[in-house]
């Protein structure tokens, strides 16, 4: 296939990366533009490429031989491996650019001067000096009611509104941004996000529904946590918090002042603020800080279909649903004596009818509250667990510890902004 010296942006997106060599790097994932004074051809910087891990980083253009129809080869197979970062000026093309509102000034088309249109795809062309620079704008009428204008296509001189400083306006839209969110992980989404400026971040935050948004928030670090709950109005933030895991929560309100958390707390409806308010009383590095208030429990009459049933719970953790709970009712945490656990594999080797209580494992050992990272550490390696009870003197079962909560708290706590290594050879 030959390579192309002309692209829309939109095409670019789930392009493989590959090396000089063929060795495969990672995929395209979007397009960084200056965008600084008004009058000014707007450039190509790079390309945001995920990787393998789904880190996203920034490879300069200067760095592409060839752009194909099926793949953008590189000069070297040796990348950055620092996270992608913008700079003032410079903008994400699918996260920031497309469907924001822009005015026109082509003489074929004067049915749209004075009229606002969005950007629906940006033109790339390389020059001779090799820089990729957009030479043409798609933007399409606002959409009236049912009515989607028709697409048109023109050169960059004739519209305005592609600057940095129209990109600072309120009521840009983000249909187009969230369209590229749509099948991706939370802790994808999270990490997209944080490469966006505040003020794109916080209207894709304004657009999102309650229960993604609370699931995107609790892959966020610490700092950008609060930062971004700061910035949502406090009934919308009332409502992430109840949306969120108690867990997840209990650590969010934990960064905030007393004060503050206790404002949010008392404007919760109170089923949901209840255990919340248990977690906050532990420690945030021992067990009790730890857990889940929420992990699988049932009754010691519950049927084996009835468990599976609970374990295929898509909002559960392959680690929280490895372990069903048996305790005697009540089932809620707090909850009646703690009898023993059934490991998921127990339940796929019995008959759908057998009932949970016939095939407990009481021998294994559960953790307190009051357990010490390094203890629940040695629990995991000591049982080859991924998640194990919390229990307390009265043998209530107040929780669950699973694996990916202590390695949240044993990593360090910029975790997720660090990385281990500035360049990586496929």
């Amino acid at each position: 296939m030959s390579a192309v010296s002309k692209v829309f942006v939109a095409r670019l997106v789930g392009l493989a990366v590959l090396g000089p060599d063929g060795e495969s790097i990672g995929r395209v994932r979007d397009a960084v533009i200056a965008v600084r004074m008004p009058g000014q051809q707007p450039r190509a910087l790079g390309l945001a490429v995920e990787l393998t891990t789904r880190r996203r980083i920034f490879v300069p253009m200067l760095r592409v031989t060839s752009i194909e129809p099926g793949a953008v080869t590189l000069n070297t197979g040796t990348v950055s491996l620092r996270r992608l970062h913008l700079r003032p000026g410079e903008a994400l093309a699918i996260g920031q650019l497309l469907d924001t509102r822009v005015r026109i000034d082509d003489p074929d088309l004067d049915d749209l001067a004075d009229v606002d249109v969005t950007v629906v795809d940006l033109g790339l062309e390389r020059t001779r000096t090799r820089d990729w620079v957009v030479s043409r704008v798609a933007i399409r009428p606002v959409r009236r009611g049912l009515r989607r204008g028709e697409t048109h296509v023109v050169d960059w001189r004739h519209v305005h509104g592609l600057n940095q400083a129209a990109l600072e306006l309120p009521g840009q839209g983000v249909a187009l941004a969230l369209l590229q969110f749509e099948g991706m992980r939370a802790a994808d989404v999270a990490n997209a996000l944080r490469e966006l400026p505040t003020k794109r971040r916080d209207e894709i935050a304004a657009a999102l529904d309650d229960e993604r948004l609370a699931d995107i928030l609790q892959e966020l670090p610490p700092d950008d946590q609060t930062d971004l709950l700061a910035h949502l109005h406090v009934d919308r933030a009332v409502d992430i918090l109840e949306a969120m895991d108690p867990d997840d929560a209990a650590d969010l309100l934990g960064e905030l002042p007393d004060t503050e958390a206790e404002s949010f707390l008392s404007r919760m409806d109170p089923e949901e603020s209840e255990p919340v308010r248990r977690l906050l009383t532990h420690s945030p590095d021992t067990a009790g800080g730890l857990m889940t208030s929420e992990p699988i429990i049932v009754d010691p009459s519950t049927t084996v279909a009835e468990a599976l049933a609970r374990v295929r719970d898509p909002d559960m953790t392959p680690a929280a649903a490895s372990l069903v709970f048996v305790v005697r009712p009540p089932t809620s945490t707090p909850t009646g004596k703690y009898l023993g656990c059934v490991h998921m594999q127990a339940l796929l080797r019995e008959p759908p009818a057998n009932i949970v209580g016939g095939i407990l494992d009481t021998d294994l050992a559960h953790l307190s509250p009051e357990d010490s990272l390094e203890t629940v550490t040695r629990y995991f390696a000591t049982y080859n667990l991924v998640c194990g009870p919390v229990v307390d003197d009265q043998r209530h079962l107040l929780g669950a510890v699973s694996v990916d909560d202590l390695l949240d708290e044993l990593l360090p706590r910029d975790w997720r902004e660090t990385e281990p290594a500035d360049e990586v050879t496929p």
